[in-house]
């Protein structure tokens, strides 16, 4: 099959908002070698407004579950509907499970139109961002090999384009709030690990860090940066937890912003801020894929596989601290992460 003939490439990933952001690696990849918009196959309420009209996407069709019985499901009878009428070519499956699996075995597509990224497991030292570039790289035994890059190659890390669109809607916003015009400074402190599961502090949450830490921290980014407001991130559920955390600061110009930031709205302002300090998430991911310099927390994860890899030229400053021989965020400082801050090239 040549490249411009039969379906375009395809990908199956169903991960978190951070997964759907390193994933851009490799539709860029595949847009770049196969020369066609990629097609996705997802979950998740967050990956359409993330990428849908983003550059190198093609088609997205979302099921709300993969894990549902397929006769139960009319999002993945939908899914595989799509997939039938849509013909055989060439597909990327990135999940490390077969829950998405099924649907591509109902469609009719056979194995040898697959790369699975489970039989090209992670390379010592390698970033996310450089496995799917790697796979990227790699065909189907039945798709012939695209026609040859020609010396053109995309960037590495994953990169998001924030559409007109988005930033027209970010500019009204930040008028109607009296924020038009001023330097922006991004908080992001909780993750939905913080949030499930009930009490904060349980171990199972990892991405916990304290929040009179956090508190001393927006005092000193309110002492660097005297003019900026301080905008805190998050989802609905997250704006509760700002809200202590805002108790204990007590500095001016702190707006809580968790429950106004749909995706598309959240990127356009991670492009527009002069810094983000955050937690190991997906709005990290974000903002390293548009620029945005950042210091990041991290906890049990991996620095060198998950390390925040986006625009050249970002400014990435990543912390991680130890508990008891153990990696854990409760080891690292509230001075650790203001000299970072103190260090970052801000942006405007």
């Amino acid at each position: 099959m040549p490249s411009g003939s039969g379906a375009p490439p395809l990908v199956v990933r169903c991960g978190a908002f951070g997964d759907m952001v390193l994933i851009t690696a490799l539709i860029r990849e595949l847009e770049a070698r196969w020369r066609r918009p990629v097609d996705v196959l997802t979950s998740g309420p967050w990956s359409e407004p993330l990428l849908r009209g983003q550059p190198g996407v093609g088609e997205l069709v979302r099921v709300r579950s993969r894990k549902t019985p397929h006769w139960l499901s009319p999002d993945q009878r939908r899914a595989v509907a799509w997939l039938r009428a849509r013909g055989r070519g060439p597909v990327w499956y990135c999940d490390a499970n077969d829950s998405a699996r099924s649907m591509l075995t109902r469609a009719g597509i056979p194995d040898e139109f697959i790369v699975d990224v489970r039989d090209h497991p992670l390379l010592a030292g390698e970033h996310a961002t450089e496995q799917w570039r790697r796979i990227g790289r790699i065909d189907p035994p039945a798709a012939a090999a695209p026609l040859a890059l020609e010396g053109v190659e995309p960037p590495a890390g994953c990169h998001l384009t924030v559409l007109p669109a988005q930033r027209a809607d970010l500019d009204a916003w930040l008028e109607a709030r009296g924020l038009g015009g001023i330097g922006l400074v991004l908080i992001q402190v909780g993750n939905k690990r913080t949030m499930r599961r009930g009490w904060k502090r349980l171990a199972v949450n990892h991405k916990y860090w304290p929040n009179d830490r956090w508190a001393a921290v927006l005092a000193h980014v309110r002492e660097r940066c005297p003019d900026h407001a301080i905008l805190m991130l998050g989802t609905g559920p997250e704006y509760a937890l700002n809200e202590e955390v805002a108790a204990l600061a007590r500095i001016e110009r702190l707006y809580n912003v968790a429950d106004d930031l749909p995706i598309p709205r959240l990127v356009a302002l991670l492009e527009r801020a002069a810094g983000l300090i955050t937690v190991d998430s997906g709005p990290a991911h974000a903002a390293a894929a548009v620029g945005c310099p950042l210091v990041v927390l991290f906890g049990r994860a991996s620095t060198s596989l998950y390390r925040p890899f986006g625009s050249p030229g970002a400014d990435v400053k990543v912390l991680s601290g130890t508990v008891d021989g153990e990696p854990s965020m409760l080891g690292i400082g509230t001075a650790a992460v203001a000299d970072a801050w103190s260090g970052l090239r801000l942006r405007g």
